[in-house]
This record gives C-alpha cells, sequence and structure tokens, in this order.
C-alpha cells in the first residue's frame, strides 16, 4: 500500500472535537458530490493503542477501515493501568516511527495526548470500576489495572465519540471488561474484536515481545503451544485441556506460570470440571522480566 498522507497528530481535546466535526461533515459533502447521498451519518472507528504499534495493531487498523468512514488512532501510555513497579517508564514510546505506520496504512488521524492533557489535575480522581472481575487473573497480578484501563477507555469514547472501537482479543479480560461497561453504563459505540496474529511459531504479538532474547522467545512459544494442544482436547472435557496446556508450559524452566484457567466467556469466572459449551482458556507468565498472556476459545461436550 502507498502512503497517502501523513496522519494529523492532535495533541488536545478540543481540536481533536473539532477536526471530527469537520472531517464528517466533509464526509457528507464528498458524499453528495459523489451522488452518494443518504447513506447515513460518517461512522467514526477508534482503534485505541498505547503505542510500539507491531503487525497485530496494524490488523485493527485495517479492519478499523473496513468498519466505518473515519479512522482515528490514539497513542497513549496510560499511566493510570500500571501498578508499583511495573514498566510505565521503560515502556515503549515510539510515535514518530507509528505515525510512520500509520500513514501506510491511511489512518488521517492520530490522537496523541500528553498526561497533562488526559488527567489535568494529575491521576483521575473519578475512575470506572471494574467491579470482582477486574480483582481476578490479571486484575490480582496488577491491582487497579482494570479500573485504570476503563477509565482511560471511557474518556477515549467520550473524547471521540466512535460509532465502532476495535481491539484485539490477546487481551480478553479488558475485552470482555469494556464489553461489560458499555452495556452497564449504556454506551452508544459498538466494539469489534479481532482474532490475535501470531508471530510465526506462535507466540502472540505484543509490544513487549521486543523485550525477549532469543531463548526467552523460543521458550515463550510454548505458551501458545499449549493453548493449542488444550484446544485439541477440548473434547475430554476442561481438566483434559488443562493438562494438555501444562505439559507444554511446565516444560519450559524459562517460563515462570502466573495462572493458567478455563473461564466461562459470559462470567469471566472459572468453569467446573463438567461444563460444557464454550468456554476460554487464559494464560499468563513471566519470560525473564517480560509478562505475556494469550488465550484460545474452547468448546468442552
Amino acid at each position: 500500500m502507498n502512503v497517502l498522507t501523513k496522519p494529523e497528530v492532535i495533541g488536545s481535546i478540543e481540536e481533536m472535537r473539532s477536526r471530527l466535526t469537520d472531517a464528517r461533515s466533509r464526509n457528507v459533502s464528498e458524499r453528495v458530490e459523489r451522488g452518494e447521498a443518504g447513506l447515513g451519518r460518517p461512522r467514526i472507528v477508534l482503534v485505541p493503542t498505547m503505542g510500539a504499534l507491531h503487525a497485530g495493531h496494524l490488523t485493527l487498523v485495517r479492519r478499523a477501515r473496513s468498519l466505518g468512514d473515519i479512522v482515528v488512532v490514539s497513542i497513549f501510555v496510560n499511566p493510570l493501568q500500571f501498578g508499583v513497579g511495573e514498566d510505565l517508564g521503560s515502556y515503549p514510546r515510539t510515535l514518530e516511527a507509528d505515525v510512520a505506520a500509520l500513514a501506510v496504512e491511511g489512518v488521517p488521524f492520530v490522537f496523541a495526548p500528553t498526561n497533562q492533557v488526559m488527567y489535568p489535575d494529575g491521576a483521575a480522581s473519578t475512575r470506572v470500576s471494574a467491579g470482582s472481575v477486574g480483582s481476578l487473573l490479571e486484575g490480582a497480578a496488577r491491582p487497579g489495572h482494570f479500573d485504570g484501563m476503563l477509565t482511560v477507555v471511557a474518556k477515549l469514547f467520550n473524547i471521540v465519540g466512535p460509532d465502532v472501537a476495535v481491539f484485539g482479543q490477546k487481551d480478553a479480560q479488558q475485552v470482555f471488561l469494556i464489553e461489560r461497561m458499555l452495556a452497564d453504563l449504556d454506551f452508544r459505540t459498538r466494539i469489534e474484536v479481532v482474532p490475535i496474529v501470531r508471530e510465526d511459531g506462535g507466540l502472540a504479538l505484543s509490544s513487549r515481545n521486543r523485550a525477549l532474547e532469543p531463548a526467552q522467545r523460543a521458550a515463550a512459544r510454548a505458551l501458545s503451544a499449549g493453548l493449542e494442544a488444550a484446544a485439541s482436547v477440548a473434547g475430554q472435557g476442561a481438566e483434559a485441556t488443562l493438562q494438555a496446556a501444562h505439559a507444554w508450559i511446565d516444560a519450559q524452566p524459562l517460563v515462570k506460570l502466573d495462572y493458567l484457567v478455563v473461564v466461562d466467556p459470559l462470567t469471566f469466572l472459572p468453569v467446573g470440571a463438567l461444563h460444557h459449551g464454550p468456554a476460554r482458556m487464559l494464560v499468563a507468565a513471566l519470560v525473564g522480566h517480560t509478562r505475556l498472556i494469550d488465550n484460545v476459545a474452547l468448546n468442552l461436550p
């Protein structure tokens, strides 16, 4: 794909809203000129990211372009979702490279606010609570993470006003909590979830993968291999899937398992041995100092 034009990088909330109002008006005018009036209000699609974009992010962007008329990619490393001792300071920030990649994808707008713009009074005193599910799994390992994530997502939705927002399936618990927030708080935005994009060898793409040394990267492939093994024996029930995944993951000394669990996608709570129907296996582990997550859908008999 050829570079169409460099995206507008916008840092202020007021300018972002103004540019989207102008873009919608321009889109309507262009439709009229082409004789396409009556197609409805131009649709805005948002892809929220923390930057350090990789092929997985760009897959989300391509999906966004197919879903609407005006695409906005937000790039903001949200401090509210990092806990004490986490990698906020070292999280990769590659705005110039990110904008160049988005230019190739034909993205017109990049919303890249500073902390001061998003939280002018410091840490937001009003936050969205993720509830009890937000304290499980990733929430247990990263207390407050999901409250911070939901808070910034709610802010981004109020700033951009998207008709659709695109997220990746890799962050399955995040997707569940966002969908629940939208239902509970009556947001008009619809969520589109894109399947996990993987490296050769199966490792789920993540901005954190760049921190892996070669031996660690090879060991980390046990996560996706374990999930694949679990899916292959799903017909034998939940316990069999867990045993199959453990056989791969536990064999890797460089992988320190945090959790491996099968949950009900409707509640995100762990299933019992007799559960039947749709389920999802989730895994999180430390490989060196890098925390990785992955998941796979299961259909248990």
